[in-house]
């Protein structure tokens, strides 16, 4: 029978300790706040902003369009007159209105 030298404690201590650290800077490379899972949480979010802004930007393009229309330098009857309509609740007197 052979006697194998047996690992001293520091050898010990050094791998648990190189077993732990390993551990912690995987978990945190997977799940920390600049991990692996935040990163796709973050480029989903980036995704819903980006078309919460396209649609934003397509809303704000019609509101200048009729505020453009119904400026003093340029007035557009048809636009003032549905929006009589729709404020005021005006309507012609040949109009039926069925509601």
């Amino acid at each position: 029978m052979m006697n194998r030298p047996r690992p001293s404690l520091g050898a010990a201590v050094y791998l648990i300790l190189a077993l732990t650290l390993g551990g912690y800077f995987t978990f945190a490379a997977v799940q920390g706040d600049y991990g692996v899972f935040r990163r796709v949480q973050i480029e989903a979010q980036t995704e819903t902003l980006r078309a919460e802004r396209d649609e934003l930007a397509v809303d704000l393009a019609a509101l200048q369009n009729k505020t453009r229309r119904l400026s003093d330098g340029f007035l557009d009857i048809d636009l003032l007159d549905e929006q009589a309509r729709d404020v005021l609740g005006m309507i012609r007197s040949d109009e039926i209105v069925i509601r």
